[in-house]
């Protein structure tokens, strides 16, 4: 059952429940209304931890040339001199 179907459960069972009125010796609307929202917040809460369920398992080993493709810390130097970024034509010792 999906969040959707369980939703609609419990509108059904809302609508039956306090809207529908009959005077019924043999079934309770309202109690039959009630147990179908029930089912329906059943069916969200258990869609809901088969979604979220946490696996127990190893975490992956990545190759390290693979891992070293990928890696994201910053050199500790960039260059082995400093770099000019002033533009050619105000440079000094531009011609």
């Amino acid at each position: 059952m999906r969040i959707g179907a369980g939703i609609a459960l419990i509108a059904a069972g809302a609508i039956i429940a306090f809207a529908v009125r009959d005077t019924s010796d043999t079934l309770n609307l309202t109690a039959l209304g009630i147990i179908i929202m029930l089912a329906g917040i059943a069916g969200i809460w258990l869609s809901y931890r088969l979604a979220n369920q946490r696996r127990n398992h190893e975490p992956t080993v990545l190759d390290p040339e693979v891992e070293k493709q990928y890696d994201t810390t910053p050199p500790k130097q960039v260059a082995d001199q400093p770099i000019d970024v002033t533009p050619t034509h105000l440079r000094e010792d531009h011609r």
